[in-house]
């Protein structure tokens, strides 16, 4: 492999990164393996529902053809019952993308989860020490009044937060309020910060593509996707979580689908309602995403119409070689 460039100063370049960001359901996979027939490239899945084992269907895994067109990093990486968060995910998709790079591939980033996208691209510092009362505190407040009213307390303690945590996932509401009462708030208003050091030699130089859909095309392909779930067998899937003894309560199973289904498997409850509310719920997530990017810097968003995501390549392609991006052997 040809040695990386330096900068300047002496200092080893940033490693460039293509990152394909946004709403669910736009393509942004398919859009990464039309992206290999032209470079070498290796996808970093930026999801944090993708890591799990044996949640296939509801969490929109890139197909086995896809993953064998490009290889794919943190995908199936922890069963269900184990801890997963932006600091591991940091961590790991750091280390491959040097991964990428020993084999002279390009590491692109691909994923909706924007916690995750931008642990990784500015970094994260430590949360404030435990606080075991306040914690035992919240705890009992979900018991009396449920994690919607913790939910709400977030909303004004840090909006940032509230808008990528769904209202009834207790534990990281109530693990996202806490680090909010102990800084005063958001971090970056209280000087506590969360993400790291703006004046740190980058690690990475990053073109960012923010890939969307008009919203009343997408969510009628959402609400289709849903459908399509159900037909592949996602009801199976939820089941077979159950039966080998996974806890409906695991923060893996909150996730959109396998929380609106298990009261199906569990008391027989109508598949009908559980089915609107999951088309529902995709939608606001999707709503959320739109959200979360539409504050990331320098990101530049393309549409295209939902699935159909060769239709941007164009667009990415040109934006990949006014940066230079890969202009460097690899």
């Amino acid at each position: 492999m040809t040695p990386v460039p330096s900068a300047p100063d002496g200092h080893a370049a940033p490693i460039p990164l293509l990152a394909i960001v946004g709403p669910t359901g736009t393509g942004k996979t398919r859009l990464a393996v039309a992206l290999a027939e032209h470079w070498p490239i290796e996808v970093v899945s930026v999801d944090s529902r993708q890591v799990y084992r044996r949640m296939d269907i509801g969490t929109a895994k890139p197909t086995p053809g896809e993953r064998r067109a490009v290889r794919h990093h943190l995908v199936d990486v922890v069963e269900p019952d184990e801890g997963y968060d932006a600091a591991r995910f940091a961590r790991e998709a750091a280390a491959a993308i040097v991964s990428a790079r020993s084999r002279g591939r390009w590491p692109v980033l691909v994923g909706g989860t924007g916690l995750y996208y931008r642990a990784l691209v500015r970094g994260l510092l430590p949360r404030p020490p435990a606080d075991r009362a306040l914690r035992a505190s919240l705890r009992a407040d979900i018991r009396a009044a449920g994690p919607e009213a913790l939910h709400r307390r977030l909303q004004v303690l840090d909006p940032d937060s509230a808008t990528r945590l769904h209202p009834r996932d207790a534990l990281r509401v109530s693990r996202a309020l806490e680090v909010a009462l102990q800084t005063g708030g958001p971090a970056a208003r209280s000087g506590a910060g969360v993400w790291g050091d703006p004046s740190a030699q980058p690690r990475y130089r990053v073109v960012a593509i923010g890939l969307t859909a008009p919203r009343p095309a997408l969510y009628a392909a959402l609400d289709a996707r849903v459908d399509r779930m159900l037909g592949e067998g996602l009801l199976d899937e939820v089941r077979a979580l159950l039966e080998a003894g996974l806890s409906p309560t695991l923060p893996a199973m909150q996730g959109i689908g396998y929380r609106h289904l298990v009261p199906v498997v569990q008391t027989g409850g109508g598949l009908d309602p559980a089915v609107a509310a999951m088309k529902r719920d995709t939608r606001r997530y999707a709503k959320r995403q739109w959200t979360w990017f539409a504050r990331e810097p320098d990101l530049m968003w393309v549409e295209t119409r939902p699935g159909d995501a060769p239709a941007a390549l164009a667009d990415v392609k040109k934006s990949v070689e006014r940066a230079h991006l890969f202009d460097y052997p690899a």
